[in-house]
């Protein structure tokens, strides 16, 4: 069986800052994490692969420096790497990401399930995962907190807002996956050493045979128009001394002006 499970570098969520010209993320200069869920995908590629053997493989799209989340997931037992990499892949939003990470997946493919996180967190859209599918005319299921493969199939339970949902897909399939479906693992000291000495394939947008205008800023149809930071404003009221029970009366008022009381 082969696995391709997708991953993302994801700055810092304390550290994340904007281009308010570009409407693009900042990620120079920021530290820099795998994206928490994509780790969930990774130790149920990884599950699978200690019940009845599997050989995994993790693709990225990302600058350079994402080449430090790719030697982590084969620390933690991943068999390859792929880092899709190219200037032209700037900007790109959910479709554009999408589109080369489908056609990298039919590159180094075929492959009988993909993995990924629900959503990253630099950007919560949970687009990118069905988006692929998609593109890739596979089943998917969304929100997956529990995964069994068999042979030509893979059930699984998704927790929905109406409760829990239990389907049965053929494969290949896509499958994003909810922090529920286990914990992951740690890496050991021959993991990192392994990791250390692998090599990670980089594909850029020549390789995969897509032109400049199908990638990036120019290949994406959506557009980050304006950013605006939320201000904070609070009228506060001090009351203290012989004033503290016309402060109470007060914030009775408005309570029950609120319906809270």
């Amino acid at each position: 069986m082969r696995i391709a499970v997708l991953i993302k570098q994801v700055p810092d969520s304390d550290e994340i800052k904007m281009d308010p010209d570009k409407g693009t993320m900042i990620r120079e200069g920021s530290g820099n994490i795998v994206n928490p869920l994509d780790l969930n995908a990774l130790q149920a590629a990884l599950d699978v692969k200690k019940k009845c053997g599997a050989d995994i493989s993790v693709i990225s799209m990302g600058p350079k420096q994402a080449d430090i989340a790719l030697r982590e997931a084969l620390a933690l037992g991943a068999d390859n790497a792929y880092l899709v990499s190219d200037r032209f892949f700037a900007g790109a939003d959910s479709w554009a990401t999408a589109l080369a990470l489908a056609v990298t997946i039919i590159k180094t493919g075929p492959y009988d399930i993909i993995l990924a996180g629900e959503k990253a967190t630099d950007g919560e859209t949970g687009q990118v995962g069905p988006e692929i599918a998609a593109m890739l005319d596979i089943p998917c299921a969304t929100y997956v907190s529990f995964m069994d493969i068999d042979d030509m199939f893979v059930t699984v339970k998704r927790t929905v807002e109406d409760g829990i949902e239990t389907q049965r897909l053929y494969l290949p399939a896509l499958i994003t996956v909810l922090s529920d479906i286990n914990d992951p693992a740690m890496p050991t000291l021959s993991g990192k050493k392994r990791a250390r000495r692998s090599d990670i394939s980089v594909i850029s947008a020549a390789d995969i045979d897509l032109s400049s205008e199908e990638v990036g800023l120019a290949g994406s149809p959506t557009r980050v128009v304006k950013i605006e930071h939320p201000k904070i404003t609070r009228h506060t009221e001090f009351y203290c001394g012989k004033d503290i029970e016309h402060g109470i009366e007060h914030v009775m008022i408005v309570l029950k002006e609120l319906a809270i009381l």
